[in-house]
């Protein structure tokens, strides 16, 4: 977009930043369904299970924060990965409002068979990696400048 768009230029569908954005979500979306059908999870489950990866044991709160999800949205999900057996929720002792989330051993060896998406992803780019973590760099920077 020019830096002094005309007012119907900063109204064209292509000069959006939002729709370059949105478009580019549902493109990345759509690559990922058959990738991780193979692996039985939806695309917020795999995000989820990406966390659990990183830390096990986390509280569901520490995750919703991860992930930028609420507990009305969090909490199905992870029904839904406990009933796949990938994962468990356990009550603090000391907390009784406060869950935990376990991988189970299937969740543990899911790991294994989701280290191919990330390749699958980078090649299906068409970009090399520096470009892409460059690329992953600028959007996370957006991404904090627009939650001021």
């Amino acid at each position: 977009m020019p830096t002094t768009p005309s007012p119907d230029a900063a109204l064209q569908l292509d000069n959006q930043l939002c729709f370059a954005l949105y478009s580019a979500s549902l493109a990345m979306t759509k690559l990922y369904k058959p990738l991780l059908a193979e692996l039985g999870l939806t695309y917020p489950q795999y995000l989820a299970m990406l966390v659990l990866w990183e830390g096990d044991g986390l509280a569901v709160s520490e995750l919703g924060q991860r992930l930028s999800l609420d507990s009305g949205t969090l909490t199905p999900l992870l029904k839904r990965l406990e009933a796949l057996g990938l994962i468990g929720r356990l009550r603090a002792v000391d907390d009784e409002r406060r869950v935990h989330i376990h991988l189970t051993a299937a969740g543990r060896r899911l790991k294994t068979r989701a280290a191919k998406v990330p390749g699958c992803v980078l090649a299906a780019t068409g970009l090399p990696l520096a470009e892409v973590v460059q690329l992953r760099g600028r959007i996370q920077e957006l991404r904090a400048r627009l939650a001021g």
